[in-house]
């Protein structure tokens, strides 16, 4: 995710808020891809054990907060009578 400071979503009209959590599932799926073609590509030259367990640990996680925000968006677009 980026650097920018992230408004107070629990402000938001439901609106908003899902076109926060929608900008927050983009940022958190690139990031988990960015690090799942890292550890892919780790074939192309020697990564030390660590290094490579700590890539999938913080894939894990990004994929755990991407789960969270899916359910949340799924929850606005309920609350906004609105199909996934």
């Amino acid at each position: 995710m980026t650097d920018e400071p992230t408004p107070d979503i629990a402000d938001a009209d439901p609106a908003e808020e899902l076109r926060l959590v929608e900008q927050q599932i983009s940022e958190t799926q690139a990031a988990a891809t960015r690090l799942r073609d890292e550890i892919g590509n780790s074939s192309d030259e020697p990564i030390d054990p660590n290094d490579r367990s700590a890539l999938i640990t913080e894939a894990e996680q990004q994929e755990a907060i991407l789960a969270t925000l899916e359910e949340r968006r799924r929850t606005l677009l309920d609350r906004l009578g609105r199909t996934s």
